[in-house]
C-alpha cells in the first residue's frame, strides 16, 4: 500500500473512531450526566490515550457532541429540502430535522449550564439559529409568518420552544410528544394558522419517512 493510501486509511479510521466515541459519549452522558472520561472510554471500548487524543478534556468532548448535533441538524434539513418548499414547509422540515437528533439536544440541555465551555450551547448552536432566522425572515417577507417580532428574535423564541418541547418529552411531561406535534407548535408560534400548520407538518413528515 502506498504511503498516501496508508495516510488516507488512517485518517478515515480516526474520523470513524471520533464519531463512534461521540455517539457512545452521548448515550453515556444521557444515562449519567456525571459520567467521567474513564466511563466513556470503557463504554466506547478504547483506552484513555485514544479518547484523550480526540478530546483532551470533558468540556472538549461535550463541545464535540454539540458541534456534531448542529451538523446533523443542518444535514438532515438539507437532505429533504427542495426549491419548491414554501416558507412554512421549509420551517416544518427544519423543526423535524432538529427532532431527528433530539437525543443529543436533550443531552445538551441537561449539560449546558454546568459543563460546556465559555462559548456554551448558545454559541455552538448559532449556525442552526441563523438558518432558522433566515427561513423566518423569508416567510415574513412573503406574508406567511407573523412579523410582530423581527426574524432573529422570533428565531430565538422558536428555538426555545423546540428545546423546551424536547425537554418536556425527556422528562415525561409530554408523553405523546412527537415530531409532527412539535413542528406544528413551532409553525403556530411563527404565526401560521393551526389547521394549516398541522397539515404542513404532517405532509412534510410523511415525505421524510
Amino acid at each position: 500500500m502506498a504511503v498516501s493510501d496508508m495516510v488516507a486509511t488512517g485518517g478515515a479510521r480516526a474520523r470513524s473512531n471520533r464519531l463512534r466515541i461521540l455517539a457512545v459519549a452521548a448515550q453515556e452522558l444521557s444515562r449519567n450526566p456525571q459520567a467521567s472520561m474513564d466511563d466513556v472510554a470503557r463504554a466506547a471500548g478504547v483506552v484513555r490515550r485514544t479518547l484523550y487524543g480526540h478530546f483532551p478534556s470533558r468540556d472538549a468532548l461535550i463541545d464535540g457532541i454539540a458541534q456534531q448535533a448542529a451538523r446533523e441538524v443542518t444535514e438532515a434539513f438539507h437532505r429533504g429540502q427542495t426549491d419548491a418548499d414554501s416558507p412554512d414547509e421549509a420551517m416544518a422540515r427544519f423543526t423535524l430535522a432538529v427532532w431527528e437528533v433530539g437525543d443529543r439536544y436533550r443531552l445538551l440541555i441537561a449539560l449546558a449550564q454546568r459543563n460546556l465551555t465559555s462559548a456554551g450551547i448558545h454559541e455552538l448552536l448559532r449556525p442552526v439559529r441563523e438558518k432558522a432566522a433566515e427561513l423566518l425572515e423569508n416567510g415574513q417577507r412573503l406574508g406567511v409568518f407573523s412579523d410582530h417580532l423581527p426574524a432573529p428574535a422570533l428565531s430565538y423564541a422558536v428555538e426555545s420552544m423546540t428545546l423546551g418541547l424536547l425537554q418536556a418529552a425527556n422528562d415525561g411531561a409530554w408523553e405523546n410528544g412527537d415530531a409532527v406535534a412539535a413542528a406544528t407548535a413551532c409553525l403556530i408560534a411563527a404565526g401560521v394558522p393551526a389547521g394549516r400548520a398541522a397539515s404542513v407538518a404532517e405532509r412534510i413528515a410523511a415525505a421524510r419517512a
